[in-house]
């Protein structure tokens, strides 16, 4: 099997039995499958926050780490962090930070008209660097041995994960709670005014949307840094082979990016084994192209 330490597909199958070399069972049981179900529920985050934020905003574009929502979690987490705090008030801090991150870009994106597809992208652009800013700075006032562990789950490292539990009880609601989104979200797309007369509450809808979008994506971020691209390319790729009927996308949305998230740190770990890359690096190598692609399609 793949990673660092080297198993046949029958050790595996005898260490969910119950069986096998103890040291199988350590690496598969206590190492390998809650590192899976953490990519699992990150990715599945991710790309349902990705897929949010592109119907809401009727924009391909959108996504959580490109928007600077992943860079305000990641530094309320930090915060909370160097401030010493559990990981309830480190995932609540999170959340707070992208939510501010959330309204700050939309706000100034939509000034006092309509946004555009290229004012929301540069909003966004500069806010991620602003914030990018602020965590430089918070980390070159932190003690040097902490340095390396806070520089790899920037980088978005599965690695750090510290459970997968509540990540995946945030998976299974947001879910749930995005599935009777599906119908007003379809109408949604085609406009806010088409939208209101169908009788569709559109403020209420947008403010559900943002907050909604900007929890998973605090979650994600906790649990295992600032991952990029997982909420642009999947969504994008599944439009291309189920339509665009939210209430197919979103629960795909969830499902392919937990399966995505979860093939790239198998990679991460497997590339220069016995050595491990960030996620993150794979994910933006997966990304980068899908992005340049998408904005140059715009642009024509």
């Amino acid at each position: 099997m793949l990673g660092s330490v080297t198993l046949a597909p029958s050790e595996v199958a005898a260490a969910f039995l119950g069986g096998g070399s103890d040291l199988a069972r350590m690496v598969v049981l206590e190492l390998r499958l809650p590192r899976a179900l953490a990519a699992f529920a990150a990715g599945g985050l991710l790309a349902l926050a990705g897929a949010l934020m592109q119907v809401l905003l009727r924009n391909p574009l959108a996504d959580p780490y490109i928007l600077g929502v992943s860079g305000g979690a990641a530094v309320g987490a930090l915060l909370a962090m160097i401030a010493g705090l559990g990981l309830a008030s480190v995932s609540g801090a999170a959340f707070a930070g992208a939510m501010a991150s959330t309204l700050l870009v939309f706000g100034l994106a939509h000034g006092t008209g309509s946004w555009t597809p290229t004012r929301l992208l540069l909003t966004g652009v500069v806010v991620a660097a602003g914030w990018g800013a602020v965590i430089t700075f918070l980390l070159a006032v932190r003690p040097s041995p902490e340095l390396p562990g806070m520089l790899y789950w920037l980088m978005g490292d599965l690695g750090q994960a510290r459970g997968f539990t509540v990540p995946w009880i945030a998976l299974v609601t947001a879910v749930l709670l995005a599935l009777p989104l599906g119908r007003g979200l379809n109408v949604l797309a085609r406009g806010p005014l088409q939208a209101a007369v169908l009788g569709v509450a559109v403020r209420r809808m947008e403010w559900t949307v943002y907050l909604l979008a900007a929890l998973v994506t605090a979650v994600a971020v906790t649990t295992a840094g600032t991952i990029g691209f997982v909420g642009l390319i999947v969504p994008h790729m599944l439009r291309l082979v189920i339509g665009n009927d939210q209430r197919l996308l979103l629960p795909a949305s969830a499902l392919a990016g937990g399966i995505l998230l979860t093939l790239a740190d198998t990679l991460a770990r497997t590339v220069i084994a016995p050595q491990q890359l960030p996620v993150g690096v794979i994910t933006a190598m997966l990304g980068v192209p899908v992005f340049l692609y998408l904005l140059y399609r715009s642009r024509a």
